[in-house]
């Protein structure tokens, strides 16, 4: 039977041979921006909107009311 590690093996064989050894180093590189985009909006999105609770009121962005 084979094990998780031949499989491991297999499966990193089977990647290089499929991407090319210079396609892999940017493959990780944009799914580690991705992770970390991800993990950003998941903090964002645990954040209290406004302390009473309620939406936070429409600011217009020249500064004036």
């Amino acid at each position: 039977m084979i094990g998780t590690s031949e499989w491991l093996v297999i499966a990193v064989v089977g990647v290089i041979l499929l991407f090319g050894a210079k396609k892999i180093p940017e493959l990780a590189r944009g799914l580690g921006r991705s992770v970390s985009e991800f993990k950003k909006g998941v903090r964002e999105g645990e954040e209290p909107e406004d302390k009473s609770g309620g939406a936070p009121a429409d600011k217009p962005k020249d500064g004036k009311s």
